[in-house]
């Protein structure tokens, strides 16, 4: 994959990139709403990475990406998960490149690719009901909410917001 936008590049993942995904995944935010997505050493990153990269060859499960900036630092990550009603889309910017549009920008490109290459009519975009930031870049990319209430997130009962992208 090589999606460049004005500021960012999505990409395959390489294990040159545990280092990175290894420092993002640590922040406060990815820890209080996506702790499965923590990789507390660099090993755990750099395992996960070998497992993406497979998945890239089969084209099924958690289609994951790196999100580079235009200088190849490595900021997050983008990605397009099977569920039971179809896919889910999911991102995370670390939080050292927070609050500048990059996770708006990622999605909204990551998003436009990947349903012409699914040929998909819908996604879905499921986060925290806590998690503002994450509804607020749903909403910019034309997501709208069709849920807030209790619902199953990570494996446990929390108050969840579930949009939905339709073309």
């Amino acid at each position: 994959m090589n999606i460049e936008t004005e500021r960012l590049i999505i990409t395959d993942f390489n294990l040159t990139m545990a280092e990175d995904v290894h420092k993002n995944s640590l922040d406060e935010d990815n820890r209080r709403f996506v702790p499965d997505e923590v990789f507390e050493t660099v090993e755990d990153a750099q395992d996960t990475i070998e497992f993406l990269m497979n998945v890239y060859q089969t084209g099924d499960g958690p289609l994951v990406h790196p999100v580079l900036l235009k200088d190849g630092t490595n900021i997050g990550y983008v990605q397009l998960v099977p569920m039971e009603e179809g896919f889910e889309v999911g991102y995370h910017i670390g939080k050292n490149y927070t609050g500048r549009g990059y996770a708006t920008e990622a999605l909204a490109a990551f998003l436009a690719e990947m349903m012409e290459k699914k040929q998909l009519e819908k996604v879905f975009g499921i986060c925290v009901s806590e998690n503002a930031a994450s509804k607020k870049v749903m909403e910019k990319c034309g997501f709208r909410k069709e849920y807030e209430g209790m619902g199953a997130y990570q494996g446990e009962m929390r108050q969840i917001a579930r949009y939905v992208f339709k073309k």
